[in-house]
């Protein structure tokens, strides 16, 4: 099992970036499993073409019994979609709901029970702290992919989070796996982002295009691979697949 986590800013597109990711690992014939570890639970969203889905942190806040299958929905491809969730607002550590859910999918058997080939964890990455860390320890994801852009904000993010992953490598946390670029198409923006890369030995494995196909799709409830699968940015996502995975024995 191949467990992946995705931090960058927010409103970087790592939601987005990760359903499409989800769907074409999935077209791979893959078992994917995408767990959103965002307080606002719409990671899976548009692999279940808008619909809902109760979060782990809501299920255990009314305290009543739950199932697996309560935590769970399939979505498009057959992708298990997992919302972690958060507190209500004002009250409570947004994190929390991180260590919640990912506790309570291991107390619950859900990776024997669906047997994921590939785990993708979704996270809210402007700080990388207490629960927001989780995903990066020892045990959860092997690997961590940072989203940025060429912005200075989006950068200043991706080296804080790059930051973390050093200062936590005696630990045995996930390694930097690599930085994703998501194209706002400012100035220097290639420099700049190879430029970070660089400054923690790492490298740009993409370079996704800005393109109003992400929009278009997202109108429509639905990943890029499902609306547009024969559109450019499609493939950009499923070159994105194949630079992960390379010479992975999972291909």
């Amino acid at each position: 099992m191949k467990k992946l986590a995705f931090y960058g800013k927010g409103g970087i597109g790592k939601s987005t970036t990760v359903s499409n990711l989800a769907v074409a690992f999935a077209e791979r014939g893959l078992r994917v499993m995408q767990i959103g570890c965002d307080p606002k639970a719409d990671s899976t969203l548009a692999l279940r073409g808008g619909e809902e889905l109760t979060s782990v942190l809501d299920l255990v806040r009314k305290k009543q019994p739950f199932t697996l299958e309560d935590m769970v929905r399939i979505g498009y491809l057959g992708v298990i979609c997992v919302e972690a969730g958060g507190p209500t607002p004002g009250s409570g550590c947004a994190g929390r709901g991180i260590i919640t859910a990912l506790d309570k999918l291991r107390d619950y058997g859900a990776y024997e029970t669906y047997s994921p080939d590939i785990v993708l964890y979704d996270v809210l990455g402007d700080v990388v702290c207490g629960g927001f860390s989780m995903p990066m320890r020892g045990g959860y994801a092997d690997e961590v992919y940072i989203l940025t852009s060429g912005e200075n904000m989006a950068i200043h993010a991706a080296a804080n989070i790059a930051m973390a992953l050093e200062n936590f490598k005696e630990r045995g946390y996930a390694r930097l796996g690599g930085f994703i670029l998501n194209r706002r198409n400012v100035k220097n923006e290639d420099a700049k982002v190879q430029e970070l890369s660089e400054d923690f030995h790492s490298r740009v494995i993409a370079s996704l295009p800005r393109s109003e196909v992400v929009t278009d799709a997202e109108e429509l409830g639905k990943t890029v691979l499902e609306a547009f699968p024969d559109s450019e940015m499609a493939a950009a996502y499923r070159s994105l697949a194949d630079a992960i995975l390379g010479e992975d024995p999972l291909c």
